[in-house]
């Protein structure tokens, strides 16, 4: 609980030019856990640094006594990422649990329906990061059809993924297919040793990362070897109706519009269909209309279909991510 009172200190305001909205907060962590406090400051107080720089905040210490310094908004912010850091704390914090936790400075109970959604896979801590993640959970769990557009580092692939291992899991569906659309960025298949297999292995081996980290490596061979797990190029998928399946189609901004019409037109009973896509990232040759473009105008309003837009915001990997798709997105802007 806190240790002192909140004050407002001019000295702490002229640093920061804003004497009207600074505060300085005071707080004992209770019980001491020197371990935990270990944890929560990082090496050379690491951790507290990124919080500083995350939040624009100052933040000093003294054993379990702390300090921050900084706007009334950001200063509660940090305390209450502190101290709910401090709780979890019982292990070294990772630097990418803490980015994740730096894109949510409240508590999760501040987020509607933050903790109804629960998936069965091996990640015990997976968990929608932002609110856009959270809707995106919700579509693809009570629509037939739903599409992820945005940004690299959104989670739209890998909670996809996930939602698919959870049908699997609570035996919703029988099986699992995921497809992407074999598209060159600047490369020739043709050009690549071995067979058919072998050349389109590098496409698909995001969706095998996804499954091995959901499934481990052991259960994701056995699901293969039983028939539940399919991943293949998307023009295998061309005449097959697929039922009872959860069925992903990833890199959908590389689909014409004749095979986003083909894939989506292979949903059968029983099954569920997922597309995810980064518009920004087109790889077809000049002149051909992406289908997953077509797609979000031709399906906005049919009725079982959802759409979840992510943006810079929603990225969960390392902070730079973000400012790169914001300095694109920018860039695109100021040309358009």
């Amino acid at each position: 609980m806190r240790d002192g009172a909140t004050m407002c200190a001019c000295s702490v305001s002229s640093a920061l030019g804003r004497c009207a909205r600074a505060v300085i907060l005071s707080h004992a962590f209770a019980p001491t856990d020197n371990a935990r406090l270990s944890h929560l400051c990082g090496a050379l107080d690491e951790h507290l640094r990124t919080i500083e720089r995350a939040l624009g905040v100052k933040i000093s210490h003294r054993n379990e006594r702390f300090r921050i310094e900084g706007e009334r908004a950001a200063a509660d912010a940090a305390l209450a990422l502190l101290q709910r850091l401090y709780e979890g704390a019982a292990q070294p914090i990772e630097a990418e649990a803490l980015q994740h936790a730096l894109r949510q400075p409240r508590p999760p109970a501040a987020t509607p329906d933050a903790g109804r959604i629960v998936l069965h896979t091996r990640r015990s801590d997976l968990a929608a990061r932002t609110p856009n993640q959270l809707q995106y959970l919700r579509h693809m769990l009570t629509h037939d059809i739903s599409f992820g557009i945005g940004p690299a580092g959104t989670g739209k692939t890998f909670l996809a993924v996930a939602c698919a291992v959870d049908a699997l899991e609570r035996n919703t569906v029988q099986r699992i297919v995921l497809t992407r659309p074999a598209v060159e960025a600047g490369e020739r298949l043709g050009f690549l040793p071995g067979d058919m297999a072998q050349k389109v292995d590098p496409y698909l081996r995001p969706l095998y990362d996804a499954l091995y980290d959901l499934l481990g490596l052991e259960r994701v061979t056995r699901a293969f070897d039983k028939g539940l797990l399919e991943v293949a190029p998307l023009a295998f998928m061309r005449g097959r109706t697929l039922n009872h399946a959860f069925v992903i189609l990833d890199e959908a901004q590389n689909t014409t519009s004749e095979q986003m019409k083909m894939f989506l037109t292979r949903i059968g009973f029983g099954s569920r269909c997922v597309v995810t896509g980064d518009t920004s990232q087109i790889d077809l040759p000049k002149g051909r209309a992406s289908g997953l473009v077509e797609a979000q105008a031709v399906l906005a309003h049919v009725d079982g279909v959802a759409f979840t837009q992510f943006d810079a915001s929603d990225v969960v990997r390392h902070p730079l991510v973000a400012r790169i798709v914001q300095a694109y997105d920018a860039a695109r802007g100021e040309a358009g």
